[in-house]
C-alpha cells in the first residue's frame, strides 16, 4: 500500500525563481510597448498585463499537473518557474515527479490536466486581449510576424475579422500572452517522449506512443526544411532527451472511456492549436 501524497512546502527556490521570471516578464512586456526599462523603470506598471495574464497561464497549466498528481497519490514538487531575457520574458515552468506514477489513469490524468486547463486560460486571455487589440497598416513594414494556428486565426476573424490587403492585427499584452499559451499548449501536447502527449499517448497505448515518438520526430523535421527552422532544433532536442518512456507499473489496467474521451479531446486541442509556421520574418 503506498502512502497518500502530502501537499509540498514552497522554498526559498520557488519564491526566487517566481520573482525572478516576474520581473523578466515585465521587462519583456515593458519592451514590447517600446519602453527602456533602464530609462523609465517608473512605467513597470506597463509591463504587468503582458506578465500577468503569461505567469497566470503557465501556473495554471503546472497546477493542473500538480493537484492530478495529489490526487494519484503521485509525489510531485511544486512549479518552478524560468526567467529569461526573451520576448516572452520566460522558459515556462515545470513540476519535477518525486515518486512512479503507478497506472495508465494517472498518467493519462497528470498529463493531460496541465495543458487542457491551460488551454482553458489561454483561450480566455486570447479572446479578451483581441476584443483590445486593433487592425493597422503594415505595407512597407519589416520585422517579425506570428503565424497562426486553426483556433487563433478562428478566433481573430470572428472578434476583428479579415485585415484588408496590406493591414494586419496588432495584438496587445493581453492577446499576445494568449498566443504564447495556445503555443505552449501545442508544444507540450507534442506525442513525444515524457511531454505531456507523450504521457497521454503512452497512457493510451505504449507501443502506439512509440510510433508516433518516431513519426513526430522526423514530421517536425521535414517541416523545419519547408516552413520554420526551429522545428529542426526541436526534433534534435527531441532526440536528445529521448523519445522512449517508463513504464507504469500497473500496465494491464486499462484506460475507462471517460479517460479516453479526454485523450481525444488532448488530440484536437494539439491540432487546433498547432502552428507549422509560429514566426515569419518579414524582410
Amino acid at each position: 500500500m503506498r502512502a497518500a501524497a502530502h501537499v509540498q512546502k514552497i522554498t526559498p527556490l520557488h519564491v526566487i525563481l517566481f520573482f525572478l521570471t516576474l520581473l523578466s516578464t515585465i521587462v519583456a512586456g515593458m519592451f514590447q510597448k517600446g519602453i527602456d526599462p533602464l530609462k523609465s523603470p517608473e512605467r513597470f506598471y506597463e509591463g504587468l498585463p503582458f506578465a500577468l495574464t503569461l505567469l497566470g497561464i503557465l501556473l495554471s497549466h503546472e497546477l493542473g499537473h500538480y493537484v492530478s498528481s495529489v490526487k494519484h497519490n503521485t509525489q510531485a514538487t511544486l512549479p518552478y518557474f524560468i526567467p529569461a531575457p526573451s520576448i516572452f520574458g520566460t522558459f515556462g515552468a515545470f513540476i519535477k515527479m518525486k515518486s512512479p506514477i503507478q497506472t495508465r489513469t494517472a498518467l493519462l490524468d497528470i498529463g493531460a490536466s496541465g495543458p487542457v486547463i491551460g488551454f482553458v486560460f489561454s483561450v480566455a486571455a486570447t479572446i479578451i486581449g483581441l476584443m483590445g487589440s486593433k487592425i493597422v497598416e503594415t505595407a512597407g513594414s519589416h520585422g517579425i510576424t506570428l503565424g497562426d494556428s486553426l483556433l487563433f486565426s478562428f478566433l481573430s476573424k470572428l472578434i476583428l475579422g479579415t485585415p484588408p490587403a496590406g493591414q494586419d492585427i496588432m495584438l496587445n499584452s493581453v492577446a499576445f500572452a494568449g498566443w504564447i499559451g495556445l503555443f505552449v499548449t501545442s508544444l507540450n501536447l507534442l506525442p513525444v517522449g515524457q511531454l505531456d502527449g507523450g504521457h497521454i499517448a503512452y497512457a493510451v497505448t505504449d507501443v502506439g506512443h512509440k510510433w508516433s515518438s518516431k513519426l513526430i520526430v522526423a514530421t517536425l523535421a521535414c517541416i523545419g526544411v519547408f516552413y520554420w527552422e526551429g522545428w529542426l532544433m526541436w526534433a534534435f532536442l527531441m532526440v536528445m532527451l529521448g523519445i522512449h518512456h517508463p513504464p507504469v507499473y500497473f500496465s494491464d489496467v486499462p484506460l475507462d472511456p471517460s479517460r479516453k474521451k479526454i485523450a481525444v479531446l488532448s488530440l484536437l486541442i494539439f491540432i487546433v492549436t498547432f502552428m507549422p509556421t509560429p514566426f515569419i520574418l518579414k524582410d
